[in-house]
């Protein structure tokens, strides 16, 4: 597994890599090379009266990308729950991709939601802070089931995805009552 580890307002000495190298290396070992790389961003708040410390790792997995993030008072705790939250979500991948607990029947319609009304209802727009991260990545067709699946391994708020359907561009999320929904751009 290649390992990428980053720090931000620290600096990433060789006790925190092999700590984070044998967390990472003990959550992925179970899946038999599934995970080709690990990219790790360790922080420290700025403001000392803030004992926040985050640990956030992306892995590359068979085509699959999951992410998880954690904060804590201190860094290798956050560590230590990252690397387990990682190994469930691996887990429950594994099963997915092998079908184990995944029945078709039970399955719903997704709900989809159109967009109505004006939006702003009188109100001025702002406009946004300037762009202050850009990511790329591979947008494959894939059917929203896929799409619900690659949400809950990304731990996300919503994820755009092509729908293999249409070719249309999609964004799902997870509704705050319950349940999916889905966003589609009307022509």
């Amino acid at each position: 597994m290649k390992l990428l580890i980053h720090g931000r307002n620290l600096e990433v000495t060789p006790a925190l890599r092999d700590y984070t190298e044998t967390k990472l290396s003990r959550a992925v070992n179970h899946f038999n090379g599934m995970v080709q790389e690990a990219d790790v961003h360790l922080s420290v708040a700025r403001n000392p009266r803030v004992p926040q410390q985050t640990a956030e790792v992306t892995l590359f997995a068979s085509g699959t990308v999951i992410r998880a993030q954690e904060r804590s008072q201190n860094l290798y705790a956050s560590i230590d729950l990252v690397a387990g939250k990682l190994a469930r979500q691996l887990q429950r991948h594994k099963d997915r991709r092998q079908g184990h607990g995944h029945h078709s029947d039970h399955q719903a319609e997704p709900e989809v939601m159109p967009l109505q009304g004006d939006i702003l209802q009188g109100r001025q727009a702002k406009l946004p802070a300037p762009v202050v991260r850009r990511k790329y990545f591979a947008m494959p067709p894939m059917s929203v089931e896929e799409a619900i699946h690659q949400l809950e391994v990304i731990d996300h708020d919503f994820y755009v995805f092509r729908n293999a359907d249409n070719g249309e561009l999609q964004v799902v999320y997870q509704r705050n009552h319950g349940g999916y929904g889905v966003i589609e751009a009307r022509s």
